[in-house]
């Protein structure tokens, strides 16, 4: 089992922390808020560390788990630290009245977040069409990721695998836009054709 770090400290970085240690895994919480996120860890119990803001993140794969708005700052407060990890982007930039995607024309969130990390870090967009109480339950789950770099795509999936997680690959980074996209129509059907947030995407093959 290996150490996967998370920055952010809320409902959705709680969800996925705890299914990380459930499987097993080190969940390193690193949030702005340093008591919230001892707060979590403190949830969390056994399998849990906190890190500090800022400084390097313990695991090579390092979930983002922040809203859209901070991304970019969060980014920014880490630099260089960065260098040589795995980035999840887990983010739906969805405008605040719902009314569409915040991103500039043919960009995705995590393209846009993309340029401020370091050269050579690989960026993954995963979790984002999940709901964070879903994810909570435990119960498996399709987990769509995109990403331009095949080795970042084979250990993001492996490590989705290892939490009860089918991962499936829908191509490269620039896919993501697609993704965001889809979160926002979760959203959507939850607020009216669904009538219930308690659902989850599921591919059937064959």
């Amino acid at each position: 089992m290996s150490t996967i770090s998370i920055i952010g400290s809320g409902k959705m970085a709680a969800a996925i922390a705890g299914r990380i240690a459930k499987a097993g895994h080190t969940v390193e919480i690193v949030g702005r808020n340093a008591a919230k996120a001892q707060a979590l860890v403190d949830q969390l119990g056994t399998g849990a560390t906190s890190g500090t803001y800022g400084a390097a993140p313990a695991g090579d794969i390092v979930i983002l788990a922040v809203p859209y708005a901070g991304a970019a700052a969060a980014v920014s407060d880490f630099g260089s630290t960065l260098a040589g990890k795995v980035v999840i982007d887990i983010a739906n930039p969805v405008a605040p009245d719902l009314s569409g995607l915040v991103t500039p024309p043919g960009s995705s969130g995590t393209q846009e977040i993309a340029k401020g990390l370091p050269a050579g870090v690989h960026i993954v967009k995963a979790f984002n069409t999940i709901f964070g109480h879903v994810l909570a339950k435990g119960k498996p789950l399709d987990a769509f990721i995109a990403a331009d770099d095949a080795q970042a795509k084979i250990r993001v999936s492996t490590f989705l695998e290892s939490l009860g997680l089918r991962p499936f690959d829908v191509g490269g980074l620039h896919m993501a836009q697609t993704l965001e996209a889809l979160g926002l129509m979760m959203i959507g059907l939850a607020k009216n054709g669904a009538g219930t947030w308690d659902f989850a995407m599921h591919v059937d093959i064959g």
